[in-house]
């Protein structure tokens, strides 16, 4: 997995904040809700460092042909999927506007081209920090 913040593409910023909130863990499947509209008509690709579940499998099949939609991701992350090292990609055509990066299960990075995308991830999840 790149993970490589220059692939990300030129003025994205980002926030990191931590994957679990009290009892509560943060999956990719709740992060992509948050980002509303703005996530809803992207491509998406999904690379794994650990396979964690079948549903895994499937999404690296996916990602490896055109990517999938914003549905099909959600379908295939809920319910509850809690991931190791992952990192998922949405397009807007060619160009890549948000990565969710999760490190051990423990850290979300998010960067994104939309700063009110990160407003709102900071209203949500008072631990946010600035990347």
């Amino acid at each position: 997995m790149s993970r490589d913040a220059g692939e990300a593409g030129a003025g994205m910023k980002g926030v990191t904040f931590p994957a679990w909130h009290g009892k509560h863990y943060v999956t990719l499947a709740e992060l992509v809700v948050r980002l509303g509209s703005f996530g809803l008509d992207l491509t998406w690709r999904v690379e794994f460092d650990e396979i964690v579940d079948p549903r895994c499998v499937e999404m690296e099949k996916r990602s490896a042909d055109a990517g999938m939609d914003t549905l099909t991701l959600l379908s295939l992350t809920t319910p509850f999927l809690q991931l190791i090292d992952a990192e998922a990609r949405g397009f807007a055509g060619d160009e890549v506007v948000v990565v969710l990066t999760e490190f051990d299960s423990s850290l979300w990075d998010v960067r994104a081209v939309d700063e009110r995308v990160l407003s709102e991830l900071r209203y949500h999840y008072p631990g946010a920090k600035n990347l």
